[in-house]
Formats: C-alpha cells, sequence, structure tokens
C-alpha cells in the first residue's frame, strides 16, 4: 500500500498539529506546518511576521477583489497563492502531511490525496489551549471570537 499525502485542517486547539506530527513520524514521511509560511516568507521576501499575520485576516469581499484586481490582489490573497505553489511542490516530491494553510483544497484534485478533519468539543480546546499555548484569558470566549473573526459559526458541543 503506497502512503498518500495526507491534510490535516483542524479548529483551534483541537490538537491537530500534534497529530499530524505523530503520524508524519511514525509513517516516516515529511511534517509541513508552519514550515510553510518560512518557505513563503523566503519565497515572497515577506517577513515570517507579516505572513503569519496575513494568514490570520479575512479574505476581502468579492466585489472589492475584482475592483481591486484591476490593480493588484490584496497580500493575503497573494501570499495564499504562493503558500498554493510550495504545498503543490511539497505534495510533487512525495508522501507528507500538511497541516492547514487550506492544503486540502489545494491538493483537492490529486488522486493520491487523504484529507482529515480534527475537532473536538470546546471546553476540551479551551483547556488544551490553555495548557499548550499558555492561554491564560478566558479561552472559551477568545476560542469563539477567533472562529467569528474567520467567518465560522460557533457553536458549543456540550
Amino acid at each position: 500500500m503506497s502512503i498518500p499525502v495526507i491534510t490535516i485542517s483542524r479548529e483551534y486547539g483541537s490538537g491537530g498539529r500534534a497529530i499530524g506530527e505523530k503520524l508524519a513520524k511514525e509513517l516516516g514521511i515529511p511534517f509541513y506546518n508552519k514550515e510553510l509560511i518560512l518557505m513563503a516568507a523566503k519565497e515572497s521576501g515577506l517577513s515570517e511576521e507579516y505572513i503569519k499575520k496575513a494568514e490570520q485576516q479575512k479574505s476581502t469581499s468579492f466585489l472589492y477583489g475584482l475592483y481591486m484586481g484591476a490593480q493588484q490582489l490584496p497580500m493575503n490573497d497573494q501570499i495564499f497563492l504562493i503558500q498554493s505553489k510550495i504545498i503543490r511542490e511539497i505534495a510533487e516530491k512525495g508522501p507528507c502531511v500538511i497541516v492547514g494553510r487550506c492544503a486540502d483544497y489545494v491538493l483537492r484534485e490529486r488522486k493520491d490525496l487523504l484529507s482529515v478533519f480534527i475537532h473536538a468539543p470546546l471546553s476540551f480546546r479551551a483547556q488544551r489551549a490553555q495548557k499548550v499555548y499558555e492561554k491564560t484569558a478566558s479561552n472559551i470566549e477568545e476560542i469563539k471570537a477567533f472562529g467569528t473573526m474567520m467567518g465560522f459559526e460557533v457553536i458549543e458541543i456540550k
């Protein structure tokens, strides 16, 4: 059995990154997560911090994009295109695990793709974020706010 390219999408605090790292190690294949930020920084000439910040911004509206498209793509869209190119190049090299960065969408037409979504109850994610990321604020509210900012409907499952 051949090992596919594996993409992992996840909810913040669900443990998707840790699961991806363990999976890659167990399978003996490369793991990519934040490394893609460094690769995009090298490719674009932008700083890692700038790319991290741009990734967290919501994409602009469709109409604004059409208007500005004649002039220049918004920076977060440019970064998405750079990271997409890097993701496709990585996948061409062979089996690997890629976490986040819309890799499931970027690679959606590959026949050797296994896409996984990791989720967990809000209470677990808040506790994990507090423990792993040393968050001290009201983590449940912080996670809800982050989800809302990213355009997701945030529902607490008990």
